[in-house]
């Protein structure tokens, strides 16, 4: 087709779609996928870009079928239940986060469906000082020890992950079950898309490690404080 060929083209075009109020919805369902696939290009965060999709495949899927498309109709079927799975998960997740940081609640009930659990015997060491950290863990039951500081883990608490933020990712203590323990795992690769995928998540995480930071500061400044014999 020439170029002076487009116009006639484009108002014969127009002519039969306004005879027709089917491909009227049809056109109408594909523009709103459209503006909500653009509008899509210009958020940062994770949510809003799945609720987008959806809005998009939703708005070609009326189109597919309306229309009709083949093509464009099974590829709008095939990535919506996609994106709202994706959304749905990401916002049960932040839903989740808001509750723990409302409730004060640090115990990572919220990570739990992305965590493996795992069984230690008494005396069985689960990382030892100087490991390369790659997991983040969680206590469910038992009595777990930070050797090198003298302190236990409470069931119900994350642990290890300063190390796993650190330059060189070495763990500063050695963890012991002092009893039969279960604890829950959650791999380096999956935090890190937990972190970048979900902001909330992301600055609850932060907030944890400086709390663990700051609890350490200060536990270095009493020991500085103490006389040597009772350091000793």
């Amino acid at each position: 087709m020439s170029l002076p060929d487009v116009g006639p083209a484009m108002l014969a075009y127009a002519n039969n779609l306004l005879g027709s109020p089917r491909d009227i919805v049809a056109h109408l369902g594909a523009s709103a996928g459209a503006g909500f696939l653009v509008a899509g290009a210009f958020v940062r965060t994770m949510i809003p870009l799945r609720w987008l999709a959806v809005g998009g495949n939703l708005g070609f899927l009326l189109f597919g079928a309306l229309h009709p498309q083949p093509v464009t109709f099974c590829v709008a079927a095939v990535l919506l239940p996609i994106n709202v799975y994706r959304a749905r998960e990401m916002t049960r997740l932040t839903r989740r986060v808001a509750a723990a940081k409302t409730e004060g609640d640090q115990s990572g009930v919220w990570l739990k469906p992305y965590m493996k659990p795992r069984r230690l015997k008494a005396g069985q060491t689960l990382f030892s000082k100087g490991d390369v950290a790659d997991m983040l863990y969680l206590l469910v039951d038992g009595r777990l020890a930070l050797v090198e500081i003298g302190r236990e883990v409470k069931p119900g608490r994350i642990f290890g992950e300063i190390a796993l933020f650190s330059p060189d990712k070495r763990r500063t203590v050695t963890a012991c079950c002092v009893d039969a323990c279960t604890v829950l795992t959650i791999d380096e690769a999956t935090v890190n898309q937990l972190f970048h995928q979900n902001p909330a998540f992301g600055f609850h995480l932060m907030s944890l490690v400086a709390t663990r930071l700051s609890d350490d500061v200060e536990r270095a400044i009493k020991l500085r404080s103490q006389p040597p014999a009772a350091a000793a």
